[in-house]
């Protein structure tokens, strides 16, 4: 009974009191409701993390209005008394207050959801989690888009002072580039045509699933740019090299077996035509670079 009165006679003791019980309440409620969230997800084979987040940060935003509220009267009366050094607080924690504006810009303007795909400042990687501070995204390869294990920490001031680039349609289908450069010894337009119909054969599989992909994401973005069959485009270089650019829109998983077949066929077919062909002094070298 002492110690109660003891507290209760001090406020500012009184106070602290109950502030750390309120912080210890709000630890368990997250947790307790975390788990919950969770299981239930779990169960019904959703994606939790974006629940688990927001819950999070509702929690957390509801803590601080509280806490100020609770102790305005203490900070009214600290701020009037380093009023003098409030330019001074302001300039050094600057970093800070950019990163918490820009944590509501992302609540209020929603450029990425938790689980998109996004890429900021150098980095691509899927959105797990996003706070007052920082987006943490789990790092996406961009050459062949599978997840390299490691995460990337940006600051939320970064949202408001570099774009942001929503690369969630490329999660499951991924427009691929790649460029074949050979000698112009033989007219490679025969085989361009033969090599078309032999990448719709690899790609008749997935192609309506793929056509309805393209007209999902083209209605999102109001625009179309998707090829959904493979295109060819026959040009080239300032060496009077051939340069066959070869564009795909195909799954992930399988964007680079699909360029290894179409690069095995050219071989097969370049090499059967420059061999069937008069002879002539011929270099057979042929060049494989990547756009993408």
């Amino acid at each position: 009974m002492k110690i109660l009165h003891d507290l209760t006679a001090d406020p500012t003791m009184f106070k602290g009191v109950l502030t750390i019980t309120a912080v210890i309440v709000a630890a368990l409620i997250k947790a307790i409701l975390t788990r919950a969230i969770v299981k239930h997800s779990k169960h019904n084979r959703l994606d939790y993390r974006s629940k688990v987040n927001t819950m999070r940060n509702v929690v957390n935003v509801s803590m601080v209005i509280l806490l100020l509220v609770f102790w305005s009267g203490e900070i009214q009366s600290f701020a009037l008394s380093i009023a003098a050094f409030m330019v001074a607080i302001v300039f050094a924690t600057k970093e800070y207050l950019q990163c918490f504006i820009g944590y509501f810009y992302y609540l209020s303007a929603r450029p990425f959801r938790i689980g998109d795909w996004v890429q900021m400042t150098d980095g691509v990687g899927e959105v797990i989690a996003a706070d007052w501070t920082k987006i943490t995204l789990l790092e996406v390869d961009q050459n062949n888009y599978s997840y390299t294990g490691k995460h990337i920490f940006i600051p939320n001031n970064q949202i408001l002072l570099k774009p942001v680039r929503n690369l969630n349609f490329l999660r499951r289908y991924t427009l691929s580039s790649f460029t074949i450069t050979c000698e112009p010894t033989v007219d490679v337009f025969p085989i361009i045509d033969e090599l078309r119909k032999d990448a719709e054969e690899f790609f008749k599989d997935f192609v309506d699933v793929a056509q309805r992909y393209k007209g999902v994401i083209e209605k999102r973005l109001d625009v179309e740019f998707i090829p959904v069959q493979p295109n060819f485009t026959i040009e080239t270089n300032q060496f009077a090299k051939i340069c066959i650019s070869v564009d795909i829109f195909c799954p992930v998983e399988q964007s680079i077996e699909l360029k290894q077949k179409i690069i095995q066929q050219f071989f097969k077919r370049w090499h059967e035509t420059v061999g069937a062909t008069p002879s002539i002094e011929r270099r057979r070298t042929v060049q494989v670079q990547s756009d993408s």
